[in-house]
C-alpha cells in the first residue's frame, strides 16, 4: 500500500473511534471492527470509476476509504448532520477531493446538479436491496455502475433485483464475492438506460415499499 494512503487511513481510524464515543458514528468501536470495514471498502478499489456518489454514509464506509485509497471526486450522502459534520471535518483534516450532502438521497438523486452525474455509486448496509437500487441507479450516468456491499443473500432477492434493476434502467452484473469476507458479497448493476422520473419516490417510500418485492416475515432483504 501506497505509504500517503496507509498514513490517511491511519488518521481516519483514529479520527473515527475518536468520536465514535460520543457521536455514536458507527456499531464499529475497536480497531479490530474497523479495519474490517477498511478491508471491505478496498476491495472495492478496482472497480471504482469516478465521481463517486455514496448513499448512507454514516461513518465513512465505505466512501472515506474510497476517496483515501483511489483519489476520485467522491460525494457522500448523509442525512443525519451530525454524522455530516463529522464527515466534512475528516475531509478537511485529510485533504480529501469530496462533497458531504446533508439531506435524505431521495431529494439528492432529483437535484439536477446531481441526478445522472456519477460514474460509480455505493452504499452499505442502508436498507433492503431492492430499496438501495432505487436510492443509487439515478445518480447513475449510462453505463455507470452501483457497487452495493451486502451481507448473506434472502431467498427471491436475486429476481427481485433483476426485475427491480429493468424498472429503474439497469441491468444485474454477475456478484463479486470476497473470499476473506465471511459471506458478504457486492451486488452490481449497471445502467443502461434513462431512470423514470418518478424515481426515486418521495422521502421514506423506498424503504417503506420496497420496489418489486413483497417481504414476509420470514424472507427480509435488509442484510
Amino acid at each position: 500500500m501506497d505509504p500517503d494512503v496507509r498514513l490517511k487511513l491511519d488518521a481516519f481510524v483514529a479520527l473515527l473511534l475518536k468520536k465514535n464515543a460520543t457521536l455514536n458514528l458507527t456499531a464499529a468501536r475497536s480497531p479490530e471492527t474497523v479495519e474490517t470495514h477498511i478491508r471491505d471498502a478496498l476491495f472495492l478499489v478496482p472497480h471504482v470509476r469516478g465521481p463517486l456518489v455514496d448513499v448512507g454514509s454514516g461513518g465513512g464506509f465505505p466512501a472515506i476509504v474510497l476517496a483515501i485509497a483511489t483519489g476520485v471526486r467522491c460525494t457522500l450522502v448523509e442525512s443525519l448532520a451530525k454524522k455530516a459534520a463529522f464527515l466534512r471535518d475528516v475531509g478537511r483534516e485529510l485533504a480529501l477531493d469530496l462533497e458531504v450532502l446533508a439531506i435524505r438521497a431521495e431529494d439528492a438523486a432529483r437535484d439536477p446538479a446531481y441526478r445522472g452525474r456519477f460514474a460509480t455509486a455505493t452504499a452499505r448496509a442502508v436498507g433492503p436491496a431492492t430499496t438501495v437500487l432505487e436510492l443509487t441507479i439515478p445518480f447513475l450516468e449510462l453505463g455507470g455502475r452501483a457497487l452495493l456491499q451486502r451481507g448473506e443473500a434472502r431467498p427471491g432477492e436475486r429476481q427481485a433485483l433483476a426485475d427491480a434493476s429493468l424498472v429503474l434502467g439497469a441491468e444485474l452484473e454477475p456478484e463479486l464475492v470476497d473470499p476473506a469476507a465471511d459471506g458478504r458479497r457486492v451486488v452490481i448493476a449497471r445502467k443502461i438506460a434513462a431512470t423514470g422520473e418518478r424515481f426515486p419516490r418521495r422521502a421514506g417510500v423506498p424503504a417503506k415499499r420496497p420496489l418489486c418485492w413483497t417481504p414476509r416475515d420470514d424472507e427480509r432483504l435488509d442484510a
